[in-house]
């Protein structure tokens, strides 16, 4: 490495060192986050970035914003470790628009830090960012980038108008995100060309964008990683409680959200699965050398004939509880029951007979719904009202099932799931069943008192 290229770097290294200190001393509880991240630099980019594992920095980017607004350094480390806690890198495969999502992390992460009160941060908040969140949160609660990014897709695409957002919410570099999986081993850095040392900053063609693709990643990053990091913040904000809160803004509220798990329905019911034969044919078991050998030797005689039956993994006993008391709406209850009905026709989640409860309740059981044939899930769907009382209490339900159990109608029984807004007396008593609590949003009261033993299963932002 040239004298002036070590000079560069370590000037670069020392600016990110700097601000790193500053975020430190101010916010005590990201101690952890702000030691997971190394510098490198990387003339592949015009500014910054990181992916997970480093800060990857063009150090003429970082020099110039440190003399003209050394506050914007302070912001755009935040904002890249925000994007690590939230693990927006970690998801950005699953999402086919990647500037969508790009946009939606930035936005995301923006709306947070907008939110605290810290000196280093040092941002007016413009009128036209403020009129944004209070317009999208009141449409949409808690802003996370699974949200928006749903958000987006669910209305009239304006491309001007996400240009302008991306660009009012941009401050670091995404691409490394995409090349996180495919960085080449050291060795292949061999032939990597060197920078000019008398015009590194100009030298963004194509040498440095190769260099970028052949620097080495020697600490891959790891979601399970950054997962523990979110953890600990969130440890360390709750000891913290109400004195920092009016600083720390809605960080600890979007990352218990970021958190949550949030399963497709599919996986969801696979785990009420049991195994039983079908009659099918099992391809997998069928051997085509014996049955040609068979029916070259002895002309019509094939020695091994194809299995007609195959073990099938497949939901056959399910209790769908609805909550219908007046604070549980009829609309969403008759959404749930749509998107239930859609996943109870697919072949592959259930038999085709099936022996699925649907229990109405509020502080009582009000009807027990039997579905034997899964043509009959949407004719129920289509024709359900609200009809329950004013409170709610979970355990009649749990009784019930147990009742129905002990005579032998749920012999096979592996899970119950209950739609609710999550406002009732919950049972206490672990279940030998899976137990799911189903929750069409998201706010923060809905979901409090669920025991640790239930799972929980939010539908709203997951399709």
């Amino acid at each position: 490495m040239s004298e002036t290229r070590q000079k560069l770097e370590e000037a670069g290294k020392r600016v990110l060192s700097a601000s790193r200190t500053e975020l430190y001393l101010s916010m005590r509880f990201l101690a952890v986050p702000l030691s997971s991240l190394d510098y490198v630099m990387d003339l592949s980019t015009t500014s910054v970035g990181t992916d997970a594992s480093y800060i990857r920095f063009n150090p003429a980017y970082l020099l110039r914003l440190y003399i003209e607004d050394p506050a914007r350094i302070n912001r755009t480390y935040l904002h890249m470790l925000l994007h690590c806690l939230f693990r927006h890198m970690f998801d950005a495969g699953e999402h086919e628009d990647s500037e969508l999502w790009d946009l939606c992390c930035d936005l995301a992460v923006e709306s947070v830090i907008d939110t605290m009160r810290y000196r280093i941060l040092n941002r007016v908040i413009s009128d036209f960012r403020t009129d944004l969140y209070e317009r999208l949160e009141g449409e949409m609660g808690v802003l996370t980038a699974q949200k928006l990014y749903q958000y987006f897709l669910e209305r009239k695409r304006d491309y001007y108008y996400e240009s302008t957002l991306a660009q009012e919410f941009k401050l670091d570099d995404h691409s490394f995100w995409q090349r996180m999986e495919d960085l080449p081993p050291e060795k292949d850095r061999a032939g990597a060309p060197p920078t000019d040392p008398q015009n590194p900053d100009e030298k963004e063609g194509k040498e440095s964008e190769q260099e970028g693709r052949h620097l080495k990643k020697t600490r891959p990053p790891k979601d399970d990683e950054w997962k523990k990091n979110a953890d600990r913040v969130r440890a360390e904000l709750d000891v913290i409680g109400k004195e920092a809160s009016q600083e720390m803004g809605s960080l600890e509220r979007v990352l218990v959200f970021s958190a949550r798990k949030r399963t497709a329905y599919t996986e969801f019911l696979r785990k009420f699965s049991v195994v039983r034969e079908e009659a099918a044919v099992d391809i997998d078991s069928f051997d085509y050398g014996f049955y040609n050998y068979g029916m070259s030797v002895y002309g019509n005689m094939p020695l091994i004939e194809e299995n007609e039956y195959r073990e099938s993994r497949k939901v056959e006993d399910l209790v769908i509880a609805i909550d219908t008391s007046a604070s549980c709406q009829s609309v969403l209850v008759q959404r749930f029951l749509n998107e239930t009905a859609s996943v109870l026709k697919s072949q592959e989640s259930f038999f085709h007979k099936v022996n699925v409860h649907i229990i109405e309740c509020d502080d009582q059981i009000q009807k027990d719904v039997v579905i034997t044939d899964l043509e009959d899930m949407k004719k129920y769907a289509g024709g359900f009202t609200v009809s329950g009382g004013f409170g709610t209490d979970f355990r009649p339900v749990f009784d019930y099932v147990e009742r129905l159990q002990n005579k032998g109608d749920l012999k096979h029984l592996r899970g119950l799931m209950y739609f609710t807004d999550g406002f009732g007396t919950y049972p206490t008593k672990p279940t030998p069943y899976d137990t799911a609590f189903v929750f069409w949003t998201e706010e923060e009261h809905s979901d409090k008192e669920v025991p640790d033993w239930c799972l929980k299963l939010y539908l709203k932002g997951d399709h």
